[in-house]
């Protein structure tokens, strides 16, 4: 059962891995790596390019808005297996206790990810 199911996790990170490392031909995008960046800012300040005006403001809010999405993905892989441990206990209270800790800690960690959002959203407001 344990095989079969790291089998699972292993093909779905090697697909997911495979699909994230293609890449398209360099005749689809002509655009120079600074094209890019710029493009990157300014779908992020709404702009649609490179401007002067990139604040302090908005490179902090892109750095928290990545690590928040990281994060997220972190905390909800953490409960699937805490879900998992929880499922596969067989009735161990150490497995058990294992699990609903692993629970605990990933909601937390959720909860603490959005709280900081807020508090540095709320911080860089006041700022302007």
């Amino acid at each position: 059962m344990l095989k079969r199911c790291l089998l699972i996790v292993l093909s779905l990170t090697g697909i997911l891995t495979s699909v994230l490392a293609v890449q398209a031909p360099a005749w689809v995008s002509a655009a120079t790596p600074k094209d890019e960046i710029c493009g990157g800012i300014g779908a992020a300040n709404g702009s649609g390019g490179c401007t002067s005006d990139v604040s302090l403001n908005t490179v902090i809010r892109n750095i928290i808005n990545i690590f928040s999405i990281i994060i997220g993905i972190a905390a909800v892989i953490m409960i699937m297996v805490s879900g998992f441990r929880y499922i596969t206990a067989g009735g161990d209270s150490g497995n058990i206790g294992t699990a609903k800790n692993t629970l605990i800690y990933a909601i937390v960690g959720l909860v603490v990810a959005a709280l900081s959002q807020f508090i540095v959203r709320f911080v860089l407001d006041k700022l302007k």
